[in-house]
């Protein structure tokens, strides 16, 4: 029950900060994509399941609040934290590379499949524009964010799991 509250918090302050904070301060007209980020590490740290679980969540509130139609964005989410979860078994905490390449990859397909969606669907076919103007100040963005935002989430996900293993412990 400590892990789904703590969760939940971490999604509601990463959504909060991604809509208000990061709106103000925002780079080229892009803001960091926190609610990746969270989707992305819960994936590869604790497994498919939770990251499919933490992707729906995610993508429920950017659905409620900024989609015309439920779902899409929740269904994407889905995706990403699913897609990340195969890769539990290679994650190291002490591994910086591979939390940066799948949070960068995961960020270039959620653009991508926006841009799909929402822009070629539409007949705005310049894709080098998308590219150059949204989608990689975007990543870039987001990395940088991700430096500080990872090692958070490390460090509270390390703290539950010790909780975790000592109540636990205590049953055996």
């Amino acid at each position: 029950m400590r892990r789904k509250i703590t969760v939940l918090l971490i999604v509601l302050i990463c959504f909060l900060l991604q809509t208000t904070l990061f709106q103000s301060i925002s780079f080229l007209t892009v803001a960091p994509n926190l609610l990746i980020i969270v989707t992305a590490s819960f994936g590869f740290m604790r497994g498919k399941k939770e990251g499919m679980y933490i992707g729906l969540l995610c993508g429920v509130l950017v659905d409620i609040f900024y989609s015309h139609i439920l779902g899409g964005y929740a269904l994407l989410f889905m995706y990403i934290g699913y897609m990340n979860g195969f890769f539990r078994k290679l994650f190291f905490p002490e591994d910086f590379k591979l939390p940066m390449f799948l949070i960068a990859t995961s960020d270039f397909i959620y653009n991508f499949v926006i841009y799909f969606f929402l822009f070629l669907f539409r007949n705005r076919l310049n894709f080098a524009y998308y590219l150059s103007h949204i989608i990689l100040p975007e990543l870039v963005y987001t990395l940088l964010m991700m430096i500080v935002l990872y090692f958070i989430i490390l460090k509270i996900n390390r703290h539950l799991e010790e909780i975790e293993k000592r109540s636990a412990a205590k049953f055996v």
